[in-house]
């Protein structure tokens, strides 16, 4: 009688994407560039700043390789790795029960709640001012936010932006009455403008862990990629850049 293999899935693997980054010689990454503290394209340089556009660079140093940057956004990223457009999305992508579905995520290097950006003197001062009729709340086609709000919310109406136009121009242009945003962009946005203010909700509002991701079934590259995460979290990497970019406070342990 023939026994089964007892390998693990990984030792029957033969195929990966890390075997076809290192032969290739080039880590081609997904970004979104109008993620501010992520993967921003500065409109002076045209340079893309941010915590994953250091931690990309990182990557494909440990690699040996060269890295290039796919433009892509939080609606096509998932069609952009499953067209091999990328071998991983580094832009700091919500790590869902639905997305796991079509990709599978890293281990976590960021942790975020959802918090609202408005206009300093407008109608909405405080987060219970934000539910209310004829208040539109802008979020952006894709994210995990969009979702959540337009089930959290009751009265208010859910503006959804697709890129390139972007949650912080609906406000600036007075289409929106506040953003809905993580914390990156709301401590970018409060930075930039001298007329945004965040406003915190009363509690934790859907504590989201922000991931790399990658196309299913590929546990080879996956494995690396949890050991680089593991890595700059103990070498400090992960601190360091993300203080750089101020996003400290939400570092994943």
């Amino acid at each position: 009688m023939q026994l089964a293999s007892t390998q693990p899935a990984a030792a029957q693997q033969t195929e990966s994407a890390l075997y076809d980054i290192t032969k290739s010689g080039t880590l081609r990454v997904c970004q979104y560039p109008s993620y501010y503290s992520i993967s921003y394209r500065n409109p002076k340089t045209g340079e893309i700043e941010g915590i994953d556009a250091d931690l990309s660079k990182e990557l494909a140093k440990e690699l040996g390789v060269e890295l290039e940057i796919v433009e892509s956004s939080f609606g096509t990223f998932i069609a952009d790795l499953q067209a091999d457009k990328c071998e991983i999305g580094m832009f700091g992508v919500g790590a869902t029960l639905k997305r796991a579905q079509a990709v599978a995520f890293s281990d976590p290097y960021l942790l975020t709640s959802i918090y609202a950006v408005g206009r300093k003197g407008g109608k909405i001062e405080s987060w219970e001012d934000i539910d209310q009729e004829g208040n539109k709340v802008a979020v952006t086609l894709g994210s995990y936010i969009e979702p959540f709000m337009k089930s959290y919310l009751k009265n208010a109406e859910v503006v959804t932006v697709a890129p390139p136009a972007t949650r912080e121009g609906e406000l600036m242009a007075n289409r929106a009455d506040v953003i809905m945003t993580d914390y990156p962009t709301a401590i970018k946005v409060t930075d930039e403008f001298d007329w945004a203010v965040t406003i915190e909700p009363n509690e934790t509002l859907r504590l989201t862990p922000y991931s790399y991701v990658v196309r299913q079934g590929d546990q080879i590259w996956l494995n690396y990629v949890n050991l680089f995460v593991k890595t700059i979290k103990l070498d400090g990497r992960l601190k360091f850049f993300a203080e750089k970019n101020k996003l400290g406070p939400i570092v994943a342990p």
